[in-house]
């Protein structure tokens, strides 16, 4: 009999146990003005000892975390302490110690390392505070492949992010390998003997490749793990010289366009994936399927449609923000509805199609999958049913790691979801509706945002066209769209010149951005000419309209 009276006192006491949140709310209220008195570190024992054993940190430095979040979860500093607790900023930078053992248990993070004074509080801490949950950091031994890259992402994002130096990475990531030695991909990496500033390079590359299906490296990204501006100058000059002991070693080359080396982008080797990454089943790949844009490289740019087409884009923008995104996709789930949006965008060349996509991919945070689709057409029969299936498990993969869900961008999609063929017998046209039957499936059970584009709105399969939940038809601009588009792309013109362009030429804004470029370099090679800027933009429209074959054909 008593032992069930215990059993049930024990089970009330946790039930009676107030949640992280409201610890934390108290905590906070009776730090205000404290000064860290003996009488306040009595008053708040019970709440600070809660969350100190629960997230495995000192009381001290659970008052602090309280603080932080109080103040948070962005820009938080000493001088906040300081206000808070009333007391001097000397007596504040005391607890720098307690701060950086919060740093290190990941409950805070530093926003630029080289100061060490602002900290912001991580998004995942936050997520589990509002669930009532301890955030956990993530084992750090006995994993297997996948498990240490998952890890490793983790830091690599504080390095990108600031919160860590180079010299941090390289010392946790050292302290990982060794904890790991049963994983193959640490043992070839040591077995190599790197220097140390190469080795991590080469880790960046295996991260890129692993985490962001990312096989174009770029200088800007290798920024991070170099030391010093001197270090990533000498870097960019051994790379671009193919000089780079990971270049003459075959772990890294220049990426390829058109068969010429493109001195500004680098990738894994083939054998580097086969001797590094074998764990992971990650294949050659010869073809480049598709690259991944991330949302902040992605450049502002002003776009000018129709009052049609602007509410259109606009409302599709909406939705894809990631609150209306994520309530529209519950609600269509509850109701036993498909949650994935497909999306078409058809019309003419240079209406703005490909821009639009990019623009509401950057307005709403949104990476992009973009696919190479004349590369995913194998000249091996059966090459392209896997590899068109091998690409949405790419873009699923990409996802679940994505806090947001990225763009599955199909761009001049005409070769691959035009109309099927009726009684196809010869190999490749079986292969061709292999494909799109594929595609409708894959559109069946797509969870997240696929927007393909087309010039060719015609020679749409019925069965694609019933697949796209929003259709966007773009069309050639109207003299006044035309006008509005000419103010912003070329400087000087009167009201009368923009009105006399824009009603005398029919171009679309693609090529309305052709002749500004050619007008501007006009204007740098030959400086003020005898002729008005109306005339030489009006010289530069007829040629664009000759270039594209709408006023009359050129002859020798």
């Amino acid at each position: 009999m008593e032992k069930k009276t215990t059993t049930r006192k024990k089970s009330e006491e946790k039930q009676e146990k107030p949640s992280f949140l409201s610890a934390i709310e108290e905590i906070v209220s009776l730090s205000r003005d404290s000064q860290m008195s003996r009488e306040f570190l009595r008053k708040v024992k019970p709440m600070a000892a809660y969350i100190a054993e629960a997230f495995g940190i000192t009381e001290v430095q659970a008052i602090l975390f309280s603080i932080f979040m109080e103040h948070g979860p962005r820009r938080v500093d000493y001088s906040d302490i300081s206000r808070h607790l009333c007391i001097g900023k000397v007596r504040a930078l005391s607890y720098a110690n307690d701060i950086d053992a919060l740093v290190r248990r990941r409950l805070l993070r530093y926003r630029d390392v080289r100061e060490e004074e602002d900290f912001d509080i991580p998004v995942d801490v936050i997520k589990c505070l509002k669930h009532n949950e301890v955030y956990e950091l993530p084992s750090m031994k006995n994993l297997d492949c996948q498990g240490l890259f998952d890890v490793i992402r983790l830091w690599f994002d504080d390095l990108e992010n600031g919160a860590v130096t180079p010299q941090d990475l390289e010392n946790d990531l050292l302290a990982l390998f060794n904890d790991n030695p049963q994983v193959l991909f640490v043992r070839k990496l040591k077995e190599l003997g790197l220097l140390e500033d190469d080795w991590l390079l080469l880790l960046l590359f295996c991260h890129l490749l692993v985490e962001h299906e990312d096989e174009r490296v770029e200088f800007e990204q290798m920024k991070d793990v170099t030391f010093g501006h001197l270090g990533f100058a000498r870097l960019k000059r051994w790379l671009r010289s193919g000089n780079h002991s990971l270049m003459q070693n075959g772990f890294i080359e220049f990426c390829s366009v058109d068969g010429l080396a493109d001195t500004y982008h680098y990738k894994l080797t083939d054998y580097a994936k086969r001797e590094l990454l074998s764990e992971l089943n990650i294949t050659n790949s010869d073809l480049h399927m598709s690259d991944v844009l991330r949302s902040k490289d992605l450049k502002e740019k002003p776009m000018f449609y129709t009052e049609k087409i602007g509410q259109q884009v606009d409302e599709l923008s909406g939705l894809f923000s990631e609150e209306k995104f994520n309530e529209v996709r519950e609600r269509m789930k509850s109701s036993g509805f498909r949650c994935g949006f497909a999306c078409l965008f058809y019309g003419g060349p240079g209406t703005g199609k490909t821009e639009t996509v990019y623009q509401i991919a950057r307005q709403t945070g949104r990476d992009i999958m973009v696919v190479d689709v004349p590369q995913i057409k194998s000249k091996w029969v059966g090459d392209s049913e896997k590899n068109i299936k091998a690409l949405f498990d790419r873009y699923r993969e990409i996802a679940r790691k994505s806090d947001r869900a990225p763009i599955l961008l199909f761009n001049e999609a005409d070769a691959i979801i035009g109309k099927r063929k009726v009684g196809a017998e010869n190999a490749v046209d079986k292969m061709e509706n292999t494909i799109q039957n594929i595609i409708l499936q894959e559109m069946e059970n797509l969870d997240g945002i696929m927007i393909a584009t087309t010039n060719l709105q015609s020679n749409f399969d019925t069965a694609f066209e019933r697949r796209f939940l929003y259709k966007i038809g773009f069309s050639r601009p109207d003299a006044s769209v035309r006008k509005e588009i000419w103010r912003g792309m070329v400087e000087g013109l009167t009201e009368d010149d923009l009105q006399t362009v824009a009603e005398k030429y029919d171009l679309s804004g693609g090529q309305i951005e052709n002749v500004a470029r050619r007008y501007s370099v006009d204007q740098i090679l030959h400086g003020d000419t005898s002729s008005t800027p109306l005339e030489r933009l009006c010289h530069h429209c007829e040629n664009e309209r000759m270039d594209r074959g709408e006023h009359r054909r050129i002859g020798f």
